[in-house]
C-alpha cells in the first residue's frame, strides 16, 4: 500500500493529489477507488476519467486541461506505472508457502515470497524483495541478488550438458560443480532452464529479462540490460554482452561472443566461436549476418542465382 503522495514523490509527479491510499495498479476497466491506472493518449485519458481509479497518472502533455484532483501529471505514464508498480510490489511482506521445501542451509532474504512447490536447494542464497514461482528449482550453491523475480517452473543450477567421449564411443559426464550468480533486478520467464557452471559460475548480469522457455547453458555470462526473448537457446561458455537483444528463437553455439547493444532478430543463429560486435547492428539469419546482407542474399536466392 502506498499513499497517492508518496507515488508523486516515486514517480515526480506535480499536481494537486485527492489523498488516497493506493493497494495495485490496474486496468481502467477493473480499477477500484484503490488503484491506479495510467494514460498516453488523450482517448486513454478519457477512459481512465470515466473509471472508478483512485489515482491517474497522465502524460502532462495530454492533461493540462484536465482538472479531475485524481490525475498525476508525470513526464512518461507508462515508465511512471511500472515504477509504481516495483513499489508496490516491493512493499509485500515475504512469506514462504507451506508446500515449498527450503534447505536448512538456505539464507532467504527480507521481503522475498517464496511460492507452492518451490525447491530451494543446500546453500543457496536468495537476496531482499526477490519473487520464487510456483515449482521453481534452485539447486545447491546458486546465489540470487535483490529484486529477482523467478517464474513458475524455471530451474537454476541444474547440470551443465558437459561430456567427455571415451575410446568405446561412450561418454562420461565432465564435471558440474560450479554455481550460478542472478544479479540485482533479473527477471526470468516461466519454464526456463540456467545451468551451473563447470567449474566455474554461470553469470546473468542486473537488469537482465529473460522470457519464457530459454535455456542457457553452463559457464555463459550474460551481461547487463540484456533482453532475451523466448525459445533462445545459448551453449556452453558463450557470452552476450551488456544491452544486448536476442530475439525469439535465437541459437547460439559454444564459445561464442555476442557484443555490446548487438540486435539478433528472431531466428537468428550464431555458429560455435563465432564473434559478432557493432551496437545497435542488427544480425539475422543463419549464419547471423547483417540485415543489409541478409536481405540481399534473400533477394539474389528468390531469383535463383
Amino acid at each position: 500500500m502506498a499513499t497517492s503522495e508518496q507515488i508523486a514523490q516515486w514517480t515526480g509527479g506535480t499536481a494537486p493529489l485527492l489523498a488516497r491510499d493506493i493497494h495495485r495498479v490496474s486496468a481502467p476497466d477493473s480499477a477500484d477507488l484503490h488503484c491506479v491506472v495510467f494514460a498516453v493518449t488523450a482517448q486513454a485519458l478519457q477512459q481512465a476519467l470515466s473509471s472508478d481509479a483512485g489515482l491517474i497518472l497522465a502524460n502532462s502533455a495530454i492533461a493540462e486541461q484536465t482538472r479531475d484532483s485524481r490525475v498525476l501529471h508525470v513526464v512518461d505514464a507508462r515508465l511512471a506505472f511500472a515504477q509504481v508498480a516495483r513499489h508496490l510490489e516491493s512493499a509485500v511482506v515475504g512469506q514462504i508457502h507451506a508446500s515449498a521445501v527450503i534447505s536448512v542451509s538456505a539464507v532467504i532474504g527480507r521481503h522475498t515470497v517464496v511460492h507452492a512447490g518451490a525447491v530451494v536447494g543446500d546453500y543457496v542464497h536468495v537476496g531482499d524483495d526477490c519473487s520464487i514461482g510456483p515449482r521453481v528449482v534452485l539447486e545447491a550453491g546458486v546465489v540470487l541478488h535483490n529484486r529477482v523475480a523467478v517464474q513458475a517452473g524455471a530451474v537454476i543450477g541444474a547440470l551443465g550438458f558437459g561430456y567427455v567421449r571415451r575410446p568405446d564411443g561412450s561418454y562420461l559426464r565432465f564435471p558440474q560443480q560450479g554455481t550460478v550468480i542472478v544479479e540485482n533486478d533479473v527477471e526470468i520467464g516461466a519454464n526456463t532452464t540456467i545451468d551451473c557452471g563447470a567449474l566455474g559460475e554461470t553469470r546473468i548480469g542486473a537488469g537482465t529479462k529473460i522470457d519464457n522457455l530459454v535455456h542457457i547453458g553452463h559457464n555463459c555470462r550474460i551481461g547487463r540490460n540484456v533482453i532475451i526473448a523466448a525459445q533462445t537457446g545459448i551453449s556452453g561458455s558463450s557470452t552476450v554482452a551488456d544491452g544486448a537483444i536476442l530475439g525469439g528463437q535465437v541459437g547460439i553455439g559454444e564459445h561464442a561472443y555476442v557484443g555490446e547493444d548487438v540486435i539478433l532478430g528472431g531466428g537468428a543463429g550464431v555458429l560455435s566461436g563465432k564473434k559478432l560486435r557493432g551496437p545497435h547492428q542488427v544480425f539475422w539469419g543463419r549464419p547471423a549476418r547483417p540485415l543489409k546482407q541478409y536481405l540481399r542474399d534473400l533477394a539474389r536466392l528468390s531469383r535463383g542465382r
